[in-house]
């Protein structure tokens, strides 16, 4: 793995951490919108979007995508699952690789600095291009999905809000625990260098599991009764977490699938197609226990476990 540095890539190990021993995850640096009358404007077939189908943050955006009936606008490209001293490429031949169809470049970071020749930071998905001016408008996830959930409505016909007004202030609440310590808790766990700091985000992390599934009890979404963003957002994480997190990232207190109603939780949302088409588990399980060298050396892909969804 590697990252850039006033753009050039440099092959280091690029997990952050803090004095501590904690995983310390990136700010993003493309924060820009689409929206009418603005430099980024809705128009179909404008925007391309770069995603890892193993990558959680990645995955929100083809969920969304999906729900929003923006494949026809939105074109995507797909890296290789197998994450390693050129960061996210697109050469590899694994199944479901869809090259990149803009500049026809090898390496996501070189989508990165055609955007910004000077860029410094890790090469992160997704990526949302606007293919008109070359440039990176997002690169935020919790921003795309946002984006998608409302800049193209009026093209598209589709007006189902996934981030209703009147839901947003429970929407943040829940948005930010199952964050700090679920979305992020499995990384924070998994990459922790001392046992203190394994200990303390462990231990955050089952403790916010707890929490959701208490939540769920009697519930087929988290917040009124409705799908919304917390739930794409918490999907993303739940469905790795049984054949990759439990055993990868040692959070093996408890499987998803031995939680009351986390289980059948997941599992609903998974008969959505908008959740079942964008899950790849051949791409998930690949780049976690191959990329991660540092945890995996000898990058060994378990048989199991078996997720249980379908």
């Amino acid at each position: 793995m590697g990252r850039l540095d006033n753009g050039k890539w440099i092959v280091e190990e690029v997990i952050s951490h803090t004095k501590d021993g904690e995983f310390k995850r990136q700010e993003q640096s493309f924060r820009e919108i689409i929206e009418a009358d603005g430099k980024h404007p809705p128009e179909k077939d404008r925007y391309h979007l770069y995603v890892s189908y193993a990558c959680p943050w990645a995955h929100r955006s083809l969920i969304m995508r999906k729900l929003k009936n923006l494949e026809d606008f939105i074109s995507i490209s797909v890296v290789s699952p197998f994450m390693l001293e050129d960061g996210w490429s697109f050469m590899n031949d694994f199944p479901g690789v869809i090259p990149d169809s803009v500049f026809q470049k090898n390496f996501l970071r070189e989508v990165y600095t055609k955007a910004s020749e000077t860029f410094s930071g890790r090469v992160t998905v997704p990526v949302l291009l606007d293919k008109k001016t070359g440039t990176i408008v997002n690169n935020e996830s919790e921003e795309v999905i946002r984006i998608m959930n409302s800049a193209f409505n009026h093209l598209t016909g589709n007006q189902e809000d996934y981030y209703p007004e009147d839901l947003r202030e429970e929407i943040h609440q829940w948005n930010k625990d199952i964050y700090d310590n679920i979305n992020n808790g499995v990384y924070k766990t998994g990459f922790a260098l001392k046992q203190e700091a394994y200990d303390k985000n462990a231990k955050n992390l089952f403790e916010a599991l707890d929490r959701v599934d208490e939540r769920l009890e009697g519930r087929k979404y988290l917040i009124g009764n409705k799908l919304t963003e917390a739930d794409i957002r918490l999907y993303t994480t739940l469905v790795r977490f049984d054949p990759v997190y439990y055993v990868h990232f040692k959070c093996n207190r408890t499987m998803i699938r031995d939680f009351k109603n986390l289980s059948s939780y997941l599992k609903n949302l998974y008969e959505i197609e908008a959740f079942k088409s964008t899950t790849y588990f051949d791409h998930i399980k690949a780049h976690y226990y191959y990329s991660h060298k540092q945890i995996n050396p000898f990058q060994i892909i378990p048989l199991g476990p078996i997720p249980e969804v379908g």
